[in-house]
């Protein structure tokens, strides 16, 4: 499943400041997104890490005849 990179975009102008005991509020974010846009967001984490070059999306098959004397 090829994600559109274009459609996520990062607030840079976005910053908060909170202690690390803090309740986070990111479970009940990905709790209120349906099935479809977690895998989406996963995705597109994904293919930001490890790229994505469609000439690569199959797994490469290797054949080799092996004579046994």
């Amino acid at each position: 499943m090829m994600v559109d990179m274009n459609e996520f975009k990062i607030n840079k102008k976005a910053f908060s400041v909170a202690s690390i005991t803090d309740e986070s509020d990111e479970k009940q974010f990905w709790l209120s997104k349906s099935p479809e846009e977690r895998f989406a967001a996963a995705e597109y984490l994904r293919q930001l890490v490890y790229g994505y070059d469609p000439t690569t999306i199959r797994l490469q098959r290797f054949f080799e005849v092996a004579e046994i004397s």
